[in-house]
């Protein structure tokens, strides 16, 4: 594998303030988010590198990072005794009095890290999609191209061009950027698929001296945005030294037809809502439970979830759902969503295409329906969510246009 040939060394980008994500970012960095009951939106790339064979990890935070810190802290902790680590870095101003102002910028500061660790391969990732991914055949193609950077791409129906960044490859090389285009508004399609484009998943391979070289001289640039895909992989494809993987080309071990190509942005509420329904099908468009490539996350010290009659013997029943471990179903009833740790669901409760983080509680009686409810929540005995938009919103809840609601940490929702 290209791993035992050349040191490689990983870079998540961890810093983004999620602002399409509130109120669930209003407390928490978006990378720390929580996903599919156990896991950490964050666990995903950090599954995903360490399944390769990269073990030596540092992801740089910023905003709001408390309880991302604590959660790498406390999960990805690595056999020192081997050298291999997971290192939570946070901005520290070594290039003068400013934060990160951009992708680029944030690694920039961060040369030291490149400099201490000497790679000759750097893998750069985003902190914030769901996927399953193996870089070592993206970084073998890499070395093999003999390019300064390589993009990671995936097939995306060609009317979305204009919410992603479009990789233009040369009929001649596939495999060969001869443009990277910014959300344009009319793009030609793929030789092989006409109605697909190639977008951006926000991951690249980098000869780590290119790298330095590239993020030294943007950050001399007052014209730049400092950003990894607006500017840094632009001048990449401007100097012929940039290449795309094909991400239909990645073979996961364990992975079956119908999740092999699976990869989404949650940036928004109604994309995180849509990925939480990708997971609870009974062939799950996105399968955690593939056992070659695990995601890996914090094993809590819970006891199992339990489904129970309530006090008049009404049973309590789950369809289509996942239940996390402490989680006690009383006589209620949940349909198509995906519960955290320790929520509780009270007798004659109703929970159906919802999504709860940890501690929330429905006491008896309350209806839950298309709700994302944060931590600790309580819904009153009687009340409801996601049945009236309008009385949501005079809650301060936030409603999306798909009438998803979404409940903030802590909030208690009165009858």
């Amino acid at each position: 594998m290209a791993q035992a040939q050349k040191k490689v060394f990983g870079i998540v980008l961890a810093g983004g303030e999620g602002k399409r994500l509130m109120p669930l970012t209003a407390d928490r960095a978006k990378p720390a988010v929580p996903f599919a009951g156990q896991y950490r939106l964050i666990d995903f790339a950090l599954a995903n590198l360490m399944n390769s064979g990269l073990d030596k990890i540092v992801v740089l935070t910023q905003y709001k990072s408390h309880s991302l810190d604590r959660h790498i802290s406390q999960t990805w902790r690595l056999p020192a005794i081997l050298g291999s680590y997971v290192s939570s870095v946070p901005a520290q101003q070594r290039r003068g009095k400013h934060w990160f102002s951009g992708s680029a910028d944030a690694i920039f500061q961060s040369l030291n890290l490149i400099q201490d660790e000497k790679p000759d391969i750097v893998v750069v990732v985003g902190a914030d999609h769901v996927y399953r991914m193996d870089f070592s055949q993206m970084v073998q193609q890499h070395i093999e191209s003999g390019k300064g950077a390589t993009v990671a791409a995936i097939r995306q129906p060609i009317e979305m061009s204009t919410s992603f960044g479009v990789i233009d490859s040369d009929p001649e090389d596939p495999t060969r950027i001869r443009q990277f285009l910014e959300k344009p508004e009319s793009v030609e399609g793929l030789p092989d698929s006409p109605h697909e484009i190639l977008a951006s998943m926000g991951n690249y391979v980098f000869d780590a001296d290119k790298l330095v070289d590239h993020v030294t001289r943007d950050a001399d640039d007052d014209t730049s945005k400092h950003d990894m895909g607006g500017d840094i992989i632009p001048a990449f494809v401007a100097e012929d030294d940039c290449g795309v993987y094909d991400f239909i080309n990645n073979d996961v071990p364990g992975s079956t037809p119908r999740d092999r190509e699976y990869w989404r942005d949650v940036g928004t509420i109604d994309s995180f809502f849509d990925a939480h329904m990708d997971l609870i099908a009974t062939l799950p468009i996105f399968n955690l439970y593939n056992e070659q490539w695990p995601i890996m996350s914090q094993q809590l010290n819970s006891p199992p979830a339990k489904f129970v009659r309530d006090g008049r013997g009404s049973t309590g029943t789950m369809i289509d759902s996942i239940i996390s471990l402490g989680s006690v179903i009383n006589g209620a009833h949940v349909e198509r969503s995906v519960l955290g740790p320790w929520t509780r669901v009270m007798s004659g409760a109703l929970v159906v295409d919802s999504v709860t983080f940890d501690r929330v509680e429905v006491q008896p009686g309350a209806v839950v329906r298309r709700a994302i409810l944060d931590k600790n929540v309580v819904v009153r005995e009687g009340a409801s969510v996601g049945e009236n938009a309008e009385l949501d919103r005079a809650r301060g809840f936030t409603v999306t246009p798909t009438g998803i609601t979404v409940v903030p940490k802590n909030a208690v929702v009165e009858a």
